[in-house]
């Protein structure tokens, strides 16, 4: 067996070492490598996932001490330091798949004829002879086929145990070894044995590792599928950036990469890191950070992803950030951070699965005991085969995978529609929100002030009006002055000559274009200069109902037109929010904006209940308020002005740009600024918990109803003793079947 360690991240409190563990056959492998690296001096905390057979560490530590402590228990470790060694664990995860088919084959080739052979009588018996000398040596090849397909039961077994952990390996080791023990027994003492009492069982012994096996190499072939969303993550990473060096192009590996160094970009290409675009233009795919299939226009000054695709045109960017400081590199930790984590639901799965074993092996002596006492004869063979059978049953691999194979997946998808989970309680907790609480400003509205309305006035004409407007805001740097400088250009309209120009403290600006003079502002500026807005006003006030910001243009002392100015909501906001409603959540809207604008905002959003002038800091008591009423909140917002809130919710749901800060910020980030990824997080939440407990029922009914049939109790009534290797089939297809179940993850449309 062999662990991987991506040293991936320094934190303040000391590393945080991910190992991806290669050999670790069942639930109970998560105690016994748990044990062994907290055991470790400098471990802080350690992690175990069983799905993805991963472990996160935190704390100061070697990770050649980690190493040592693995291999005293049965794992071996290579280091991994950088994303590109993935492709040296998943050669080991394949040449393990095909190492594991190899050894099914080995064990089913001898173990299948010797079946149909007994079934069809071929066998010479045992107490003869000719029986001694056949079976002697069938159980000298047994042993030899046992050794070679499952020779890592057996060292598994004793290592586990050494450990202070008794595993799957521990189950099949007792099951098969039991087995052919008393067979090569029965060929020696088959003359003081009741006649009933001596079958071998060499067939059951190596057709039982056959199935489990192939069990285990179905389950990491299935795996591998689970784990494809970090894989293609990783596989958007390019290898070489072209980079300007003394004036000439040169392709270098990306690792050689440095901050703002000058770097081409063509047309078809990755963007190697994340910068900013110097000179040309292109539309770039960012379907990778944002799940949109819609290539975004980029120009100078515009920000650029690492790992998004170039579509058209080719321009010169500067590195802004590289290595593991990327966007990408972020996403890509924050989805095996999420993947390795344990929901509740996991946390209590684990416990179980790690005491199960010892329950296990106490229910197949019991069940020995029970038939060696009150059996029928032969006794001692009855109370062998359903002992046995119990061992091999009762392994709780399916209940182990059960949580973090569904985790695993379900953050998978949601990190390629854009939605990054950050962990495992958020997914659990998303699907039972029932109430939203919206930040207004970039959450439920753009963020950014539009021209919404130009109304001219008798003589004024629309276009003149917004160029005048323009000219004279073309000096101001407030915010709503940029929304029509913006409005201008978009319509192509050259600015005027602009004197004498003065900006007036909360009211406007006044100047002087083509000698006329020119006011430009609110109701109060007009008063302060005695024009007459008295023609307007109803206008006005309609405007300001609506939530939009109105101002006057005068020429002159006469008003020549109204431009109003609005935070315009998002297309799909009303979408979500209806979509939210139909899920029976309830939607609240907080804002420190003033209350006209929010109930403006609000009722075209859909909004019932507003609370507007708010402060940050009062927002999280918001939160708390409601969670005092018994509601599962979700708070949705920026991820920086609304941390206190986001921190305070049940989920955290953070609208980033996929900045490192917006990353950090919530339990759930929506790398776009789309708000229907809060009702598709809530449903895919559902989904998963719904798969979990798919997995989880399964698993439980499949070892609750297993143990009793294999420990015989239905022989009384019916004559059914269940055939170990059945068990051993019916055990291996159970994790199967729950991997299975959990890919469907994969294909849920969000």
């Amino acid at each position: 067996m062999a662990v991987a360690v991506d040293q991936s991240a320094q934190g303040e409190s000391g590393q945080s070492i991910r190992l991806s563990i290669i050999g670790m056959r069942c639930a109970g492998c998560v105690k016994t490598v748990e044990n062994a690296i907290r055991n470790v001096p400098g471990v802080k905390a350690v992690s175990v996932n069983f799905a993805d057979h991963s472990a996160v560490v935190e704390g100061e530590v070697d990770p050649e001490a980690l190493r040592d402590a693995l291999q005293e228990v049965g794992y071996d470790a290579a280091v991994m330091e950088s994303f590109e060694d993935l492709e040296a664990q998943e050669r080991m995860e394949e040449e393990r798949y095909q190492t594991l088919l190899r050894k099914s084959a080995a064990a089913g080739a001898w173990g299948i004829p010797l079946m149909v052979g007994g079934w069809l009588d071929l066998w010479p018996p045992i107490g003869t002879s000719q029986g001694s000398d056949f079976w002697s040596i069938v159980s000298l090849i047994t042993f030899g086929v046992m050794y070679y397909a499952g020779g890592h039961f057996f060292s598994g077994a004793v290592k586990s145990l050494r450990g202070g952990a008794a595993n799957m390996d521990a189950l099949i080791a007792m099951g098969t070894g039991a087995a052919w023990l008393y067979s090569t027994i029965v060929i020696d003492f088959a003359e003081v044995l009741p006649p009933e009492a001596t079958h071998p069982y060499f067939e059951a012994a190596v057709i039982i590792i056959a199935f489990v096996t192939l069990g285990n190499a179905l389950e990491t072939r299935a795996r591998g599928r689970a784990s494809s969303a970090i894989r293609k993550l990783i596989g958007l990473q390019p290898r070489t950036a072209r980079v300007v060096r003394n004036g000439k192009e040169t392709d270098v590996p990306i690792e050689e990469v440095g901050v703002e160094e000058v770097i081409r970009v063509r047309p078809g290409e990755k963007i190697p890191v994340d910068g900013v675009i110097l000179e040309g233009h292109s539309s770039v795919d960012e379907s990778m950070l944002t799940g949109e299939s819609i290539p975004i226009e980029k120009s100078e000054g515009d920000e650029v992803i690492g790992g998004t695709v170039n579509l058209r045109g080719t321009f010169l960017m500067k590195a802004t950030r590289i290595g593991k400081d990327t966007v990408l590199s972020h996403i890509i930790e924050s989805v095996r951070q999420a993947q390795s984590s344990k929901p509740a639901i996991g946390r209590m799965v684990d416990q179980i699965a790690a005491v199960f074993v010892p329950v296990v092996v106490g229910i197949a002596a019991l069940t020995f005991l029970a038939w060696w006492t009150f059996g029928p004869e032969p006794a001692l063979g009855y109370a062998f085969v359903t002992s046995m059978t119990v061992l091999v049953i009762a392994c709780p691999c399916a209940l182990g995978l059960a949580t973090p194979i569904s985790i695993m997946v379900a953050v998978g998808r949601a990190a390629q529609s854009g939605i990054l989970i950050r962990n495992g309680d958020a997914l659990q907790t998303a699907g039972r929100i029932t109430t939203i609480v919206l930040d207004k400003t970039g959450t439920v509205t753009e963020g950014k002030p539009k021209v919404t309305e130009i109304l001219p006035q008798a003589r004024w004409s629309e276009e003149l009006v917004l160029q005048m407007a323009a000219s004279i805001e073309a000096g101001s740097e407030h915010p709503l002055a940029g929304a029509i400088v913006a409005e201008a250009q978009e319509r192509g309209q050259a600015l005027m000559s602009v004197t004498q120009f003065e900006a007036v403290t909360g009211k406007g600006v006044k100047a002087v274009v083509d000698g006329k003079k020119l006011l430009f502002g609110n109701a109060a500026l007009m008063a302060t200069e005695g024009v007459d807005i008295g023609s307007v006003s109803d206008q006005l006030d309609a405007l300001a109902d609506q939530g939009q910001t109105p101002m006057i243009l005068a020429v002159d002392n006469e008003v020549a037109g109204i431009i109003s100015v609005a935070d315009t909501i998002k297309d799909d906001s009303k979408e979500a929010i209806r979509q939210l409603r139909q899920m029976g959540v309830k939607v609240w809207m907080v804002t420190g904006d003033n209350e006209k604008t929010a109930l403006a905002i609000a009722r075209e959003a859909g909004i019932d209940q507003v609370r507007a002038q708010v402060l940050p800091d009062d927002k999280a008591k918001v939160v708390r308020d409601l969670q005092g009423r018994g509601e599962v909140v979700g708070m949705v917002g920026d991820g920086i002005n609304d941390a206190p809130a986001l921190a305070q919710a049940n989920v955290g749901f953070a609208i980033g740009t996929g900045t490192d800060i917006a990353i950090e910020s919530g339990d759930v980030v929506i790398m776009q600024g789309s708000l229907l990824k809060v009702p598709a997080s809530m449903k895919l939440s559902r989904a998963t918990v719904r798969n979990i407990k798919q997995n989880l029922l399964g698993a439980f009914i499949y070892n609750v109803s297993a143990i009793p049939v294999a420990a015989g109790m239905l022989y009384p009534f019916f004559g059914i003793l269940l055939n170990p290797m059945i068990a051993g089939a019916a055990m291996a297809m159970s994790s199967v079947t729950v991997v299975t179940n959990a890919n469907r993850l994969r294909y849920i449309k969000l």
